[in-house]
């Protein structure tokens, strides 16, 4: 029988040293109520104390005090955090940066598998994904700091079945979760309508409740048992342990907005138009230039970060495209900024598990995300440089098994000036740092595996396009108005080949009215 309880009761079934899954992804779906409580109490007692946190993609609102797991930032309060990605809990990236916690980093897709390998009582993941990356034990070991390293602890293991090389991603049980929906019924059902993500919730309770650990959820309301849409009902009550409510105020659609938002979960259309154009800067002219290399028909995976930018030139040319995001949302126009990983009038949402099995089996044609880092064999770098720990999120699931890959982000980095004038680019104050090394600080996507796959990388920026060879990069475009030598060349840390027919960037790309878009032939 599920019981109800208040929030403070939450503090007897949390106990020092437990492994705490907590739901959510990044902006959305975090039970912030909980958070908030374990924090309170923390700062009281000093109890719960040394957990060990287990959140795919771990939730904030990109400031060390506000909302998600910031709640959880004093000191002592976690020893272990185990996610795919720290980008917006800052005070928790600090700790782990500052090695402070001890960071272990999986990629995002592993996470939902291995919840559904603990609720089967299987021992762990077996996959393709991560391999040649810093998440092969040959390399890191998804272990992201010392704190990590010294601990003894291995989370994954190089094996070769049928003459082929594999990853397994060991289990980490848990001993309770914690987790959000929209309503909970009188028995202990759990609706999620409201929620813009659908994350691994299922995956998780099963995970902790099929293991006889505690399964608690925070909800917005409690109605009539029998009134739910059992379309909507995601978790059954059997597997329910605790029902909290949430506070006044502390259960967001998401971290960016107040109100709640019905065309983010399907409950109602609006007009594409009505979402506003980018600004003209240097992020729109990235996009439009990879915007440039969709097909008609294409199921394409736009990230997150400045990959974004894709779908909003797409949908302010009224280019329709085949969208897929990692956190199930299938169609529509993705969400920026804090609101990342939510859709716009999605099509189909899937749970994120689901999304993976698709994105794991090539299931992708297209696929655009960010670059921090990218050196002369290729590899990309988007999780762990200039100090500070990152995480990948669903990077590398997305990376290794799409076949046409677009790497995107600025030349260089650092504070710019970056302007367009008389259809070409004017760099009145360039960045400072190269982001074209030598050798990146961590490889999140090896070039070198991705020749042996047979995929094919591009890599586009403001100023330069480059496709990955043999050999390394070759330079295949420039943009009009810049200067090879001094503008490109000059800002690398190596020399790459440079294409016999090197190519001017389309003019309509650097002009402030539409480009006119067409699907690439």
């Amino acid at each position: 029988m599920t019981k109800f309880i208040n929030l403070e009761d939450v503090m007897n079934l949390i106990k020092d040293e437990d492994t705490v899954g907590v739901g959510g992804f990044c902006g959305f779906a975090a039970p912030d109520s909980i958070l908030r409580e374990i924090g309170r109490a923390y700062e009281k007692s000093g109890h719960p104390k040394a957990l060990k946190i287990v959140t795919p993609a771990a939730a904030g609102d990109g400031t060390d005090d506000g909302w998600g797991l910031a709640a959880l930032r004093a000191d002592g309060l976690i020893d272990e955090i185990y996610t795919s990605v720290l980008t917006l809990p800052t005070a928790l990236q600090k700790s782990a940066s500052e090695n402070k916690i001890a960071c272990y980093m999986l990629p995002l897709g592993v996470f939902g598998h291995m919840f559904r390998a603990l609720a089967g009582h299987e021992p762990g993941v077996l996959t393709h994904v991560g391999l040649h990356t810093y998440c092969d034990p040959r390399e890191e070991g998804c272990l992201m700091n010392e704190k990590a390293k010294s601990s003894g602890k291995k989370l994954v293991d190089l094996i070769t079945v049928g003459g082929k090389e594999y990853l397994f991603y060991n289990n980490v049980p848990m001993n309770v979760c914690i987790m959000r929906g929209t309503y909970a019924d009188s028995e202990g059902n759990i609706s999620i309508e409201h929620e813009a993500v659908w994350a691994e919730t299922l995956e998780m309770a099963l995970a902790v409740h099929n293991n006889g650990e505690t399964v608690i959820f925070q909800v917005e309301k409690i109605v009539k048992a029998g009134s739910l849409d059992p379309r909507f009902v995601v978790v059954h009550k059997s597997t329910v342990d605790y029902v909290v409510l949430s506070k006044s105020g502390e259960h967001l659609q998401n971290y960016g907005f107040q109100d709640f938002r019905p065309e983010l979960c399907g409950e109602a259309k609006i007009p594409l138009a009505h979402i506003n154009p980018m600004d003209f800067d240097v992020r729109k002219i990235i996009a439009r230039r990879a915007a440039m290399e969709i097909k008609k028909g294409e199921l394409v995976n736009i990230g997150l970060g400045i990959s974004d930018g894709v779908s909003l030139v797409a949908n302010e040319e009224g280019l329709p495209i085949m969208m897929s995001i990692e956190t199930g949302l299938m169609g529509g126009v993705p969400m920026s900024k804090i609101a990342l990983g939510a859709s716009v009038n999605p099509e189909a949402i899937y749970t994120m598990p689901e999304t993976f099995d698709l994105y794991n089996g090539g299931g992708l044609d297209l696929s655009f995300l960010s670059a921090a880092q990218v050196d002369q064999k290729g590899n990309v770098n988007v999780s762990k440089f200039a100090g500070r720990i990152i995480g990948p999120g669903g990077f590398i699931n997305i990376s290794q098994n799409t076949h046409k890959m677009c790497f995107l982000g600025t030349f260089t980095a650092g504070k710019m000036d970056i302007r367009c004038h008389d259809k070409k680019l004017v760099i009145a104050q360039d960045g400072a740092h190269a982001k074209f090394v030598n050798h990146v600080e961590q490889i999140t996507f090896s070039g070198q595996y991705a020749l042996e796959t047979g995929q094919d990388i591009t890599y586009i920026t403001e100023r330069a396009v480059f496709k990955q060879e043999s050999g390394g990069l070759i330079l295949t475009e420039i943009a009009p108005g810049v200067n090879l030598e001094r503008d490109i060349l000059a800002k690398m840390d190596f020399v790459p080949a440079i294409a016999d027919d090197l190519k001017c960037m389309d003019a309509r790309i650097f002009c402030e009215e539409k480009m006119g878009l067409a699907y690439k032939s």
